[in-house]
């Protein structure tokens, strides 16, 4: 039976806060260390594309160990794969500190991504298992609130570390923030799933459980939805940058206060899902938050096409952010709802999705406002797509998994 009282969980709030910091891992893993690419390039002799390749392959680890950590959690519990996971990242941020070339910094990242992968999927693992109703929505938008806020403070804290102690000294920090999480997670969280909730098949039919969720209409169509939405958030991150840099002529500093208004925006989103969620269901709150998203990607094409302004593409831009501030929590409930039964399995195709989109998205955005407006167009059209696929006006209901 789910645990829904804050009783029956050991200090929640100290909980929900180490569940926090495991989701802010990743973000903060893939671009704290972006200010020390030039220095990193010199150092280890590689090109930029090969710099920047580190981040991709770190992805690629992300997506991966999500797909085989979160169904295997499903059958032997979370925290036997969440306190050695935790530590592995620890470890191999040390190893990415310690690299002579390019090639064992690529190897590292990407087991780096594979490990980190246990906090990103078991966090959401974790929450399911714990809470049900209205308090399950809350919680998803307070992980959302972090994935929005990480992206933005990794490269300042970044910044300041590569100022004071190089490229190195960003993945001695990674390290330390792992076996900060280690010993939080070894303190701070039991065991979420007893045994008699876990699956009893082998691991072969675990893993069968995600052809199982993909084969169900409405889970496949809210994941994709994550997933395009995702892709276009990851094309603003690509291309913000040039697109107010050089389109518009703002400084860095500049650029980082549009940055960091948008990502406000976005926590207004996820305080708003976390307010009305007690009152509206997610799949009744999810298509009106694709719904401004899609609206401010279709004025940002417009006036992308017409005559851009630094007001208008920045406006426009803070309402597709406003959207999709609101779609991750919404779709990560109605995912986990579906797939309670199999919360790690469930977790891990919601997860990874996002991550691949925004892995194969990233490259394409460009550097002028009409490119980055039609293809974040494109990724919302076909999230709205999605969403009707996944007939949001049906009532969610869990599904029974073997």
């Amino acid at each position: 039976m789910v645990m829904t009282e804050v009783s029956t969980v050991r200090r929640p709030l100290l909980l929900i806060g180490v569940l926090s910091g495991l989701t802010a891992v990743a973000p903060f893993a893939i671009d704290m260390y972006v200010p020390g690419f030039p220095e990193l390039g010199r150092e280890l002799g590689a090109e930029s594309s090969v710099v920047q390749l580190s981040i991709s392959v770190f992805l690629i680890g992300l997506v991966v160990g999500q797909l085989v950590i979160g169904p295997i959690s499903d059958r032997i519990g979370r925290r036997r794969l969440l306190l050695p996971g935790t530590a592995l990242f620890a470890v191999l941020s040390v190893v990415c500190a310690l690299v002579p070339t390019m090639p064992f910094l690529l190897a590292g990242r990407f087991l780096q991504g594979c490990a980190g992968a246990a906090g990103t999927v078991l966090a959401r693992a974790v929450l399911t298992d714990r809470f049900a109703g209205p308090r399950l929505p809350f919680y998803f938008s307070i992980q959302s609130m972090i994935l929005g806020v990480a992206p933005v403070l990794g490269p300042v804290i970044g910044g300041l570390i590569v100022t004071a102690g190089g490229w190195r000294a960003v993945f001695w920090v990674l390290a330390a923030l792992g076996v900060v999480l280690f010993t939080a997670v070894l303190v701070q969280v039991p065991e979420s799933l007893p045994p008699e909730r876990r699956a009893t098949s082998g691991i072969g039919s675990t893993f069968a459980t995600m052809g199982t969720l993909l084969r169900d209409r409405a889970f496949t169509g809210y994941v994709l939805t994550l997933a395009f939405a995702a892709g276009a958030m990851f094309l603003y991150i690509a291309s913000s940058s040039f697109v107010f840099q050089d389109t518009f002529g703002l400084s860095a500093a500049q650029y980082g206060l549009v940055f960091a208004s948008n990502a406000g925006v976005m926590l207004v989103a996820n305080v708003v899902f976390g307010i009305t969620s007690k009152r509206i269901p997610p799949e009744r709150l999810l298509p009106r938050y694709i719904a401004v998203a899609l609206a401010g990607a279709v004025g940002l094409a417009i006036q992308a096409t017409t005559a851009p302004t630094l007001a208008g593409t920045w406006i426009c831009l803070a309402v597709v952010l406003f959207g999709i501030g609101g779609t991750f929590p919404s779709v990560t409930t109605i995912a986990q709802t579906i797939g309670r039964s199999r919360a790690g399995t469930a977790a891990a195709l919601s997860g990874s999705g996002s991550y691949l989109f925004g892995a194969l998205t990233s490259p394409l955005g460009g550097g002028t406002v009409g490119t980055m407006s039609v293809l974040m167009l494109a990724a919302l059209a076909l999230a709205s797509v999605a969403l009707l696929f996944a007939r949001p006006w049906q009532p969610v209901v869990e599904r029974t998994l073997a």
